[in-house]
């Protein structure tokens, strides 16, 4: 070995530069690997949600004004489009959820196994927010109210 270097410096002739460790470059993209990702991602996600819920229970707490203008911004149809992209890393971070109990016990470590889960829970997270949307768009609108009480 050359004075003040490593072993990692030191390259057979010919070999050719990789790197050393497993990196996205050097890996095949798979169901498992995606899902992985999307795991996290639908994490951020929900801390997401979670921050867009704690403003909207605040504006309530400011009064009608605020509450009127955060209801105006949910309504908006971004607002619905955040609304549902928080509900699909809901049901999508359920499901993964459930995945990893099941690898915890010790089940579904073959490959096939795991990226045919790995498409269901895609598949699933996507019904299940379809299977709401539909369910809450076809839901009767509720009656109107004036001051809290309904009107007759």
């Amino acid at each position: 070995m050359a004075e003040g270097g490593s072993a990692a410096a030191v390259k057979k002739a010919g070999a050719p530069e990789r790197p050393l460790s497993p990196h996205l470059q050097v890996w095949r993209w798979h169901a498992t690997m995606w899902t992985s990702i999307l795991h996290r991602a639908t994490g951020i996600g929900l801390y997401g949600g979670a921050i867009f819920f704690t403003l909207w229970l605040v504006s309530v707490s400011l009064g009608p004004q605020i509450y009127g203008v955060s209801s105006s911004l949910i309504g908006s149809p971004v607002g619905q489009i955040v609304l549902w992209a928080i509900l699909f890393c809901a049901c999508f971070h359920i499901l993964s959820g459930l995945r990893h109990l099941v690898w915890d016990v010790g089940f579904g470590f073959k490959k096939q196994t795991a990226s045919f889960w790995s498409v269901v829970i895609v598949l699933g997270a996507i019904a299940m927010t379809a299977g709401l949307y539909v369910w809450v768009a076809s839901a009767p609108p509720p009656p109107p109210q004036f001051g809290g009480m309904p009107i007759q």
